[in-house]
């Protein structure tokens, strides 16, 4: 994958599939210890000991359609080339939490891609799902609930352009504000 939003975008697929009702996504950066910590948590159907013990190989998968599957250890793969750290906790009934540290300095780390345009698109796929973004780069924070959004709304679908469009905007304006001047990647 060529950016980290797309493979964002595969964990949170993941999440979609183990039937979660609130996934949270956090990304972390920090100049001083040179990290961007990828975060999602989700309260999904999770996975039992001997699936989780598994799951970071290329051929084990939940799927029928086939039998490999490549999003979780691509997404570590890509943690650990780019001098970073991949862990994952899962219980069955309880949830899923996946944790991807890349260093930003890094040759090998993977540009940040488009964040946006992922949380928008699972948004308007799943809109009955609480998404929670939350981003730091220790001295700021920006956060985004749907529910939040939502419950403002009096009624208004999220997915209605309008709205959909100024939530495309507020991530837009989050993501600049916390990470313009950390990741060179973003224009402040």
């Amino acid at each position: 994958m060529r950016d980290l939003s797309l493979h964002l975008m595969d964990i949170l697929q993941n999440s979609i599939t183990a039937k979660a009702s609130k996934i949270e996504v956090k990304i972390s950066a920090d100049q001083v210890s040179d990290d961007i910590i990828f975060t999602v948590s989700d309260n999904g159907t999770g996975m039992d000991e001997d699936f989780l013990k598994q799951v970071t190989s290329p051929f084990t998968t939940t799927r029928t359609t086939r039998k490999i599957g490549l999003g979780v250890p691509l997404f570590k793969e890509a943690a650990e080339l780019a001098g970073g750290t991949f862990e994952i906790y899962s219980a069955k009934n309880q949830g899923t939490t996946v944790k991807a540290t890349f260093k930003i300095s890094h040759l090998d780390r993977l540009p940040l891609g488009d964040i946006t345009e992922t949380m928008v698109g699972v948004i308007l796929s799943k809109p009955e799902t609480q998404w929670v973004l939350q981003l730091s780069n220790k001295k700021d924070e920006f956060s985004f609930d749907s529910y939040e959004v939502i419950d403002k709304l009096g009624g208004v679908p999220i997915t209605e352009y309008e709205v959909i469009t100024w939530v495309k905007e507020y991530i837009d304006e989050g993501i600049k504000f916390i990470f313009g001047g950390v990741l060179h990647e973003i224009i402040s």
